[in-house]
């Protein structure tokens, strides 16, 4: 698919990875964003103007229906859907400092909201040309690491469900992708682990995958992993476990 004159809505796109793939799609894309209200979201006006936001917590799947009614209603067609906006907490469940209530949080911005968006978008993206669906997974899907248990279950749901709407979809118009990330040097990620990839990286091999054929996006040292896990899936295990 050429990346160009495309009507891209993003995920998360006031912070980290999603601002940035903003800044790189938009001199040549019309761009959503749909993202929980915050500060980055005024910022995110003032510095691209021809955005349009749309204010939804992606925990609140009443709020996720609203702000997809209110893209539809738009009347514009979607071309490129993004689903990037994902939490991560690092407490283990025996911790003192574990909260039940993130449970819940955790499973509906990372997986819930996704399906419940793509779901909700799905018309218009048929009605479209060709279109995509890209979700912006993680390393931790192929193997999981000790903490986060809910993040890394989140992601291999996302996998999974990814690799089934494919085949749902594969005599549709649209196509659907998953961009697998190593650690990469966001808010999300402060003060967490070493040699991280940085946004400005990770969102250019992204956009350079979504214009290439294949489901699959493998980035930095995700593609070691793989190798890794099929010269010796124990030692995979091991290195990820203590991540």
């Amino acid at each position: 698919m050429d990346i160009a004159g495309k009507h891209i809505v993003i995920t998360g796109g006031a912070s980290g990875i999603g601002l940035e793939l903003v800044r790189q799609l938009y001199e040549k894309n019309d761009i959503s964003v749909v993202a929980r209200p915050s500060s980055g979201l005024d910022k995110l006006r003032r510095t691209f103007r021809r955005v349009e936001i749309y204010e939804v917590d992606l925990a609140d799947l009443h709020s996720v229906e609203t702000g997809a009614d209110q893209l539809v209603k738009s009347g514009r067609k979607i071309d490129i859907l993004i689903n990037n906006a994902a939490v991560q907490y690092t407490p283990h469940f025996i911790d003192d400092d574990f909260r039940f209530e993130t449970i819940k949080r955790e499973i509906d911005v990372n997986f819930t909201s996704v399906c419940t968006l793509i779901y909700l978008l799905m018309p218009g993206l048929l009605q479209s040309g060709p279109s995509l669906i890209l979700n912006i997974n993680s390393g931790l899907a192929l193997s999981p690491k000790t903490s986060s248990a809910i993040y890394c279950a989140t992601k291999g749901a996302l996998n999974i469900f990814s690799q089934s709407l494919r085949y749902q979809l594969e005599d549709t118009n649209i196509d659907v992708k998953q961009a697998f990330l190593p650690l990469v040097d966001t808010p999300m990620t402060k003060g967490r682990g070493k040699g991280k990839l940085s946004v400005e990286k990770a969102a250019t091999d992204i956009i350079l995958g979504m214009s290439k054929s294949g489901p699959v996006i493998d980035i930095g040292k995700v593609k070691a992993l793989r190798f890794l896990q099929r010269l010796s899936p124990a030692i995979a295990q091991k290195i990820m476990k203590a991540g």
